[in-house]
């Protein structure tokens, strides 16, 4: 009964965290500012707001985890400051389509990575799954190639192989890195101080971006670091398919910016990919349970 509670907490948990994640983009075109003043805000907030809450965690509870664990705290803290920088330089120089369904390819730089430096070999359907996502993502960059997109598609590629090689650190180190993400921040915080410093802020609505930085980022963020100590990862991995399917949809309603014929069909190759692995990693967990169960009865 408690692991079925477990279960539904984590599901819910996991739930919000991707589903707040979807705002993070259209708060970001909301604010329309240049790039490196949302930089500066985004992360400045986002810094503020982990700090603080470390320091309440730390005051009731001795247990808070370290902000950067080591140096594989400092080589992830650093992926994840470059993260930011590549992504909201795709923001401003590719479609939010093209920038989510581009994310979402992060799998496949986990997949390689892992069978790189942790010797972790993909089965046969994840090979397959790969190789499909990869056909999607050739059809998006494509379909860039002359309309002035493709170095922001670059850049959401850069986003989603940053993302993939904080992930694997993560994984080799096995420290808890819960507010590691959130205090890499500092990282293009400095520098977008050093750009900003020369021309100024430039925003016309810098509410959105604060909201975005000081809310929308820690909540999603906790969420969905907690979500695996509940459930399984193929169950973590499709809650993150929210912002790919939704985040199009707010900023299509808001900026009525629709997604071209290649990169719906580029992500639709994606999203479909991702379900079925998803679904068909469930499947294979669920078997070897029950095989397990069989073979050790109680």
């Amino acid at each position: 009964m408690s692991s079925h509670i477990d279960h539904q907490k984590g599901l819910l948990i996991t739930a919000i965290g991707g589903l707040v994640l979807t705002f993070d983009i259209p708060l970001i075109r909301l604010a329309d500012g240049s790039a490196w003043t949302i930089l500066l805000l985004r992360t400045g907030t986002t810094f503020v707001a982990a700090m603080i809450i470390w320091a309440v965690w730390r005051s009731w509870s001795r247990n808070a985890p370290p902000l950067i664990p080591g140096w594989s705290g400092l080589a992830a803290a650093i992926c994840y400051g470059l993260t930011s920088i590549t992504f909201i330089t795709a923001v401003y120089h590719t479609s939010t389509a093209d920038l989510v369904f581009i994310l979402a390819f992060n799998t496949v730089f986990c997949a390689l990575l892992s069978w790189l430096f942790l010797k972790e070999r993909p089965r046969a359907g994840t090979m397959i799954a790969m190789l499909a996502m990869i056909v999607g993502v050739l059809i998006i960059v494509g379909g860039s190639v002359g309309t002035g997109k493709l170095f922001g598609d670059f850049m959401a590629l850069c986003s989603a192989f940053f993302v993939a090689l904080a992930i694997t650190i993560s994984r080799a180190s096995g420290k808890d890195m819960g507010f590691t993400s959130l205090v890499g921040v500092i990282f293009p915080l400095a520098l977008a101080m050093v750009m900003v410093s020369g021309e100024g802020l430039q925003v016309n609505a810098p509410w959105w971006i604060i909201f975005n930085g000081a809310v929308i980022m820690p909540i999603s963020f906790f969420c969905l670091a907690a979500g695996p100590k509940y459930i399984s990862g193929p169950e973590v991995a499709m809650f993150y398919l929210l912002e790919t399917v939704l985040a199009p949809i707010w900023v299509w309603l808001v900026f009525a910016e629709a997604p071209t014929r290649d990169s719906l069909i580029g992500g639709a190759i994606l999203i479909v990919t991702l379900v079925a692995h998803s679904f068909w990693q469930l499947h294979e967990g669920r078997r070897r349970r029950a095989a397990l169960a069989v073979g050790y009865p109680a």
